[in-house]
Order: structure tokens, then C-alpha cells, then sequence
């Protein structure tokens, strides 16, 4: 990446969101945080909207999808717990970004984007940033990616109307599942946590209401 990409005011600014992640959103792992300080948020936005990179705001990336909020990003990713060498699955690959994040704490990420329009624009962005492209894939999210499993973690960055069945049983045990769920209405949403303590043993604790795109694909909103 040139420097004039990346210049000491985007670093300072993404000092300043880290301290407000750390002071005011209560993310505590500080490897999520030094992960959030290296990953140039403005280079996933078209040039004339990189004043909001910055802000802890979900901002539109077209095709009715969104780059979710910088807080939402480290919140998801602390209750992973993710350590170096874990094997990792995202649903919902979008801008990339959550993606490059992951990408800070272990080389073992794939990604799986439901959109081939995003899909392309994503490949093409995390390549140019030097980021691996060998585990992003296009189809359906909802269904994982059964080549890669067992996985360690899955994140889910759209939000599901129920616990995808595919995703719970390509959990390692131990393993931890990170879906944002709506039941009724995917305008209300739980964040939840789903451990894999056994083959058929699932542990599932709650982390407030949140709200995120709908998940397409067969185990998604139709």
C-alpha cells in the first residue's frame, strides 16, 4: 500500500477510534483493537465518502448492503475470541472489511458473499490491499462452507430469521457461532453467541439488540 493511501492523519484518526472503541463501546481485547488500528477503513469507501470512514456509523456500499459500524465490527469480533492459527468463517463478506480485520488475527480466515457484484468488488479491493483472496468465495452464506470446516468461530454480519442449521453443525467443538437473529422481523435483532460444548451440546447466551441487512440464501429471508 503507497503512503499517500494510507497518510498520518487516517492513523491518527484511527487512533481516535480506537480509544473511543477501548473508552466509550467497552471493547477490552486488545488484540481486536490493535487489529481495528491497522486496518485503513477509508480504503473501503469510494473516495468522495471517506469522511465518514472514521465514524462510528454503518455507511451504504450499494446493492442495499452496508459496512457495518466500527463498533459493531470489534463487538462481534471480541466474542469470537480468536487466536492466532484458528480457522475462522465469515458469512457475508460485503466491503471486505470485517474480513481484513479478521485477517489481523489469524491467516486461517474464508468468506463466503451471497452478492456477485460485492463479491467482485471486494476480491478486487482486499487484493489491492495485499490481504489473501484464496478464501473468499462466492454462494450461499447460509449454508457455510463445508470445504473449510470444522471451524473455530463463524461470524455472521447479516441478520438471520433463525440459527442456520449448516452453520451450528460446522462448528468445532468448542467453537463459537457470532449471528445477529430476528425472529419476527429483521429490523429487531439479538446478537448472540452460540458455543459448541458437544456433537449435539450448544450453549447460547445473548448480547442485546442490534441491526443488521437480512441474511439471503436458503436458510435466510426469502
Amino acid at each position: 500500500m503507497s503512503p499517500d493511501r494510507d497518510t498520518y492523519r487516517h492513523r491518527g484518526q484511527r487512533r481516535a477510534l480506537v480509544t473511543l472503541l477501548r473508552e466509550q463501546r467497552g471493547i477490552r481485547d486488545e488484540r481486536v483493537l490493535a487489529a481495528m488500528a491497522a486496518v485503513p477503513r477509508h480504503l473501503f469507501f469510494e473516495p468522495a465518502f471517506e469522511a465518514h470512514a472514521y465514524q462510528d456509523k454503518a455507511f451504504p456500499i450499494g446493492e442495499g448492503q452496508t459496512i457495518s459500524q466500527p463498533a459493531t465490527v470489534a463487538t462481534q469480533t471480541e466474542l469470537l475470541g480468536v487466536q492466532p492459527g484458528q480457522q475462522l468463517l465469515e458469512i457475508g463478506t460485503g466491503s471486505g472489511y470485517q474480513y481484513a480485520v479478521l485477517c489481523q488475527l489469524t491467516s486461517q480466515v474464508q468468506s463466503i458473499e451471497f452478492n456477485p457484484v460485492l463479491y467482485a468488488r471486494g476480491r478486487a479491493r482486499l487484493a489491492a490491499l495485499g490481504l489473501p483472496t484464496a478464501g473468499l468465495h462466492l454462494g450461499d452464506g447460509s449454508l457455510g462452507w463445508p470445504a473449510g470446516a470444522p471451524y473455530d468461530g463463524i461470524l455472521v454480519t447479516a441478520g438471520a430469521p433463525a440459527l442456520p442449521p449448516a452453520l451450528l453443525r460446522q462448528l468445532r467443538i468448542g467453537g463459537r457461532l457470532v449471528v445477529p437473529v430476528g425472529a419476527q422481523d429483521p429490523s429487531q435483532q439479538q446478537l448472540l453467541r452460540i458455543t459448541r460444548e458437544g456433537p449435539e451440546s450448544f450453549v447460547r447466551e445473548e448480547f442485546g439488540g442490534c441491526r443488521f441487512v437480512p441474511l439471503l440464501g436458503a436458510a435466510g429471508w426469502k
